[in-house]
C-alpha cells in the first residue's frame, strides 16, 4: 500500500511519458489517467451505463463498446453535453487512479494526469501529496508536436492553446522538471526526485 502519491502533469509534448518511464524503471507504480479514462468506458463499467442513460444507445457499437466518434459528435458543439459527460467520467477516473495508487507496492506511487491543471489540481485531487510538472518551452512543444504527430504548425499551436497556460501549470507545482530535450538532464532530475519522494514517503509513514 502506497500512502504517498505524486501527481505528474505537463503540457502536450512536454515529456510526461518520458518522466513516467524513468519512475517505472525504478520500480515505481505509475497510474495513468489516459488508461483509466479508457477503462471507465469499457463494457461492464458503471460509468458506461450512465453514459448510455444520458446519451442513448446510439453511442454504442454493435458489440456493446463505446462508439467514441459518435459520442464526440454529440458533445462537440454542446457545452452542456460535454459537462454532463465529464460529470460521469471524471469522478470514475479519479477513483480508479486513487485505488491503483493506494494498492501500489512501491514506496510511493505516481498518478500521471495530463489535464491536472485544467480539472482543478488539488481541488479535484486532494489526496495528492506532491505535484511535479514537466515543463518545456512552448517552441519545443510546438516542434515536438509537429514531428511526433505529423501535423501543421497551425494545428500544433491550436493544441497548445487549448490547454492551460504554462504559467497556470507552474503555479500548481511543488516540483518542476525542465525537459528541453537533454536526456541526461531528465535522467538526473528523475534520480533526484526519486530520492526525494522516497524520503518524504518514509517520513509520512513514520
Amino acid at each position: 500500500m502506497s500512502e504517498f502519491i505524486v501527481g505528474l502533469t505537463g503540457g502536450v509534448a512536454s515529456g510526461k511519458s518520458a518522466l513516467s518511464r524513468h519512475f517505472e524503471a525504478k520500480g515505481i507504480v505509475v497510474a495513468d489517467a489516459d488508461v483509466a479514462a479508457r477503462t471507465v468506458v469499457a463494457p461492464g463499467h458503471p460509468a458506461l451505463a450512465q453514459i448510455v442513460a444520458r446519451f442513448g444507445p446510439q453511442i454504442l457499437r454493435e458489440d456493446g463498446s463505446l462508439d467514441r466518434a459518435a459520442l464526440r459528435q454529440r458533445i462537440f458543439d454542446d457545452p452542456q453535453a460535454r459537462r454532463d459527460l465529464e460529470a460521469i467520467t471524471h469522478p470514475a477516473i479519479r477513483a480508479l487512479l486513487q485505488q491503483a495508487c493506494r494498492e501500489a507496492t512501491s514506496p510511493y506511487a505516481v498518478a500521471a494526469i495530463p489535464l491536472l491543471t485544467e480539472v482543478g489540481a488539488r481541488t479535484a485531487y486532494p489526496w495528492l501529496d506532491r505535484i511535479v510538472v514537466v515543463d518545456a518551452p512552448e517552441a519545443t512543444q510546438h516542434a515536438r508536436l509537429m514531428q511526433r504527430d505529423g501535423i501543421t504548425a497551425e494545428l500544433a499551436q491550436r493544441m497548445i492553446a487549448a490547454q492551460a497556460t504554462r504559467a497556470a501549470r507552474l503555479a500548481i507545482a511543488d516540483d518542476v522538471v525542465v525537459n528541453d530535450g537533454d536526456a541526461a538532464r531528465l535522467q538526473d532530475a528523475a534520480d533526484a526526485l526519486d530520492l526525494r519522494y522516497r524520503a518524504l514517503a518514509a517520513a509520512k509513514a513514520a
